[in-house]
């Protein structure tokens, strides 16, 4: 019997709604794919033809939620709601936004996210968050391009990022301040320092162009200088 499409993805919206039940309810360590299986309605071989590892359920269960995300902040962008925002409060928003769409996961997603967002494990092609880097770098340079399209973000400025990113991912996955109100605050000082970071980027590259442009100009006037002595001669 063949599977339509969309069965296919009903199955597959069904295994993840599972997964994120039993997550919550038995925590990240204790659920199994078997009994994610076995929540679903499906035979545990079955599963894996949609899910290699529960990391790869919970990295498309973040996707999901993060896309959501990212779709409402370039809808807001777009829109021009938000003209005068600095390209400070325009990350915040996105990440924020972001963080808003996960709250719901928050029993889980420090144990799953130390496993598929660890620094060690980024270089790593397929890997399931992976794809949750990428994806949220992204965004992260269209935002920058926009406000500073003259300089490509180089992969040590996008590292910094990342690293700060995952700092304030994890101090807001454990955060029981009121509102959260810590984690607004590391957000904001994190989001200082890479946006200095990118403005002293900026300056060494004007530095540089002004450099470049210095042997030009003394080669035109060294040039101009010969042509008038030569005139002189004659």
């Amino acid at each position: 019997m063949r599977i339509t499409a969309e069965a296919k993805a009903e199955t597959r919206d069904r295994i993840i709604e599972a997964a994120a039940r039993l997550f919550t309810t038995d925590g990240w360590e204790n659920t199994t794919t078997r009994g994610i299986a076995a929540a679903s309605g499906i035979a545990a071989g079955t599963l894996f033809n949609y899910f290699e590892t529960k990391e790869a359920i919970v990295a498309a269960l973040m996707s999901e939620a993060l896309e959501a995300a990212q779709a409402e902040v370039r809808k807001r962008r777009g829109a021009d709601q938000l003209p005068d925002e600095s390209l400070e409060e325009e990350l915040f928003a996105l990440i924020w936004t972001e963080l808003k769409s996960l709250k719901e996961y928050r029993k889980f997603l420090p144990a799953a996210a130390e496993t598929i967002l660890s620094p060690m494990r980024h270089s790593v092609a397929g890997s399931p968050g992976e794809s949750l880097r990428m994806n949220h770098l992204k965004a992260v340079e269209d935002i920058v391009g926009a406000h500073r399209p003259a300089v490509p973000l180089p992969q040590l400025t996008l590292q910094l990022y990342w690293t700060l990113y995952l700092g304030v991912f994890a101090w807001w996955a454990a955060d029981h301040s009121p509102k959260q109100e810590d984690t607004l605050a590391l957000l904001d000082h994190s989001l200082k320092l890479f946006v200095a970071s990118l403005d002293q980027l900026v300056q060494l590259e004007k530095g540089d162009r002004h450099h470049d442009r210095q042997p030009e100009r003394s080669h035109r006037r060294a040039s101009a200088r010969g042509k008038r002595r030569a005139s002189k001669r004659r």
